[in-house]
């Protein structure tokens, strides 16, 4: 449920900045039919909110040599307690992946993996060093299947707006 209620308008302007997040206010308001100043505390409430996370380049993990896309399940080991520090298996593997610069993307799933990991890396040669010495090394890790990209149909980072 949406912390704040979106109007008509308010959905308008969050599809224009999904599309080109480096528009001004002035080329926002006008294709939202607003003047400048109501255009501009439209948008910081969606900020504020928590609406608008954050604006970013979108980056071709191709153009940088990241060539090899993968999606990798994780099944995580749920015997014994906490470590000596207090934390579980999933806190443990959480931290992990947060220092692990290839995992751009980490998911906790229902069903028979514990985890999703979208992974960018430069070759197989690079998944390989990845999965051998950071995820498999990983002391709470039991089980890992992997998927590769083969092609790219589809992607956006655009939200469909209700």
């Amino acid at each position: 449920m949406p912390s704040i209620v979106l109007d008509k308008t308010d959905r308008k302007i969050l599809a224009l900045l999904q599309e080109n997040g480096r528009l001004s206010n002035l080329e926002v308001a006008e294709r939202v039919n607003l003047s400048p100043s109501p255009c501009l505390r439209r948008i910081r409430r969606l900020e504020e909110a928590g609406v608008i996370r954050g604006y970013v380049a979108l980056v071709d993990a191709a153009q940088v040599g990241l060539g090899l896309l993968a999606y990798v399940n994780v099944r995580l080991d749920k015997r014994g307690g906490p470590d000596s520090r207090g934390k579980s298996h999933a806190e443990l593997f959480r931290a992990a992946v947060a220092a692990w610069p290839e995992v751009v993307g980490c998911y906790a799933m229902t069903g028979e993996m514990d985890y999703l990991l979208r992974v960018h890396v430069q070759d197989m040669e690079h998944f390989s060093r990845f999965v051998q010495d950071e995820l498999l090394h990983h002391p709470s890790v039991i089980d890992v299947k992997t998927s590769f990209v083969l092609a790219r149909f589809k992607e956006t980072t655009a939200l469909p707006l209700p």
